[in-house]
């Protein structure tokens, strides 16, 4: 998909996102980890592990094409997105461990990212198709996160601003995120049919499973009802724009990037559908979440 969508589209979009991201954040984001080790430790564990697990075991069971395969678990190696602060908050959760974690998380796909995307592409056999060599990867977590940064001064210099810009922000990277699936699709008109067969049911399945196990997990850790919402939101809502970025224009292979695509479609509506079971059902209605305000 060599046009102008993503030469000059995607990585417009993404810093645009990033720069949200730095929006929302404050020094004391990075410093909350030390005071909540166990809901980070548990989520990130989720995050890092069982779900680059769970992925590949998905992927061998629909026995899906290797392209499609490796697109999986790029996505599964790619860290939250920044709209898992918006559900969280939605439903309740703790936003301010969702923005803790998108943005430790952040920082460790510069490593994790690389070396999970690397053994699916090694095992399915495509080193002579695609590569991913880390000194590239750590090129776009550069790029990625000099936005971050700048997001981060304005936050500090003009803090009204930057809350003012929060939501429109947001409502602007669901939408280049749209723009962005919308694009890829039509790119892939004449195969969309094929990979919609292929991928669609895997990109639910695992979109569904990513949500309960970012709660039952935490849960099941004994860690509180906000924070476990927090994760899972920030476990089941994706960096879907890194997964696409990095498919397109560093491993230069669109079917890479169609899982991501096709599972932003199910991850919005999916995230919805979660937080009202959570809320009406699941979660205890008395216990606390003044956090989530945070």
């Amino acid at each position: 998909m060599d046009s102008a969508l993503t030469t000059i589209g995607l990585p417009i979009a993404l810093a645009i996102i990033m720069f949200g991201l730095g929006l929302s954040l404050v020094p004391d984001d990075f410093r909350r980890v030390a005071r909540q080790p166990r809901a980070v430790a548990v989520a990130l564990g989720c995050q890092l592990v069982v779900l680059p697990l769970l992925c590949f075991g998905l992927v061998k069971l629909l026995d899906l094409p290797p392209l499609l395969a490796v697109g999986m678990m790029l996505l599964a190696a790619s860290p939250g997105g920044t709209s898992a602060n918006l559900f969280s908050h939605l439903f309740r959760g703790d936003v301010a461990l969702n923005v803790s974690l998108t943005a430790i998380n952040s920082v460790v796909a510069i490593a994790s990212l690389p070396v999970i995307t690397n053994l699916a592409i090694s095992h399915y056999g495509l080193g002579d198709e695609v590569s991913l060599q880390f000194s590239k990867v750590v090129e776009v977590f550069a790029v990625v996160l000099v936005p971050v940064v700048l997001g981060m001064l304005v936050r500090a210099r003009a803090e009204s601003f930057a809350l003012r810009m929060d939501k429109p922000v947001r409502t602007g990277s669901a939408v280049i995120l749209g723009v962005l699936v919308l694009g890829i699709l039509l790119d892939q008109r004449s195969n969309v049919g094929d990979y919609l067969a292929d991928v669609g049911l895997a990109a639910a399945l695992f979109c569904a499973m990513s949500l309960v196990i970012g709660y039952v997990v935490p849960r099941a850790a004994d860690v509180r009802e906000a924070q476990a919402i927090a994760s899972s939101m920030e476990i089941g809502v994706h960096n879907a724009t890194l997964a696409i970025f990095v498919a397109v224009e560093v491993l230069d292979s669109t079917p890479i990037s169609v899982p991501a695509a096709v599972y932003s479609i199910f991850m919005f509506v999916f995230a919805a559908l979660w937080g009202v079971v959570l809320t009406r059902w699941l979660a205890r209605s008395t216990e606390p979440a003044a956090s989530a305000a945070a």
